[in-house]
């Protein structure tokens, strides 16, 4: 593998980043649900994440901005643009594959 600086591979980190939020953006057709049960973790788990990351930095930053920078608008316009009601199959496969408390 090659040698990165630090520097650099948190450019890349972030570069990488921006691309799946990009990515996520311009797929709103993928329900958080969809995410979910697919790969364990959706859109609000990175904002949450962000969040918490901001956080050890000692940086407050609220649910709502850390969605916003996920989202590219505020959570509840995402919602009502692109937030469909979840069908049967699709919540009873969240209960099966949902995390586990």
């Amino acid at each position: 593998m090659t040698d990165l600086t630090r520097t650099q591979q948190t450019e890349f980190e972030a570069a990488a980043f921006r691309r799946l939020l990009q990515h996520l953006r311009e797929r709103s057709d993928v329900q958080n649900i969809d995410l979910m049960n697919l790969a364990g973790f959706c859109r609000n788990c990175l904002s949450n994440w962000y969040r918490e990351a901001a956080e050890k930095a000692d940086i407050p930053i609220s649910k709502e901005e850390s969605r916003e920078i996920v989202y590219g608008m505020p959570y509840d316009a995402w919602q009502a643009l692109h937030q469909r009601e979840a069908s049967d199959s699709q919540k009873a496969a969240f209960e099966i594959n949902r995390p586990k408390e």
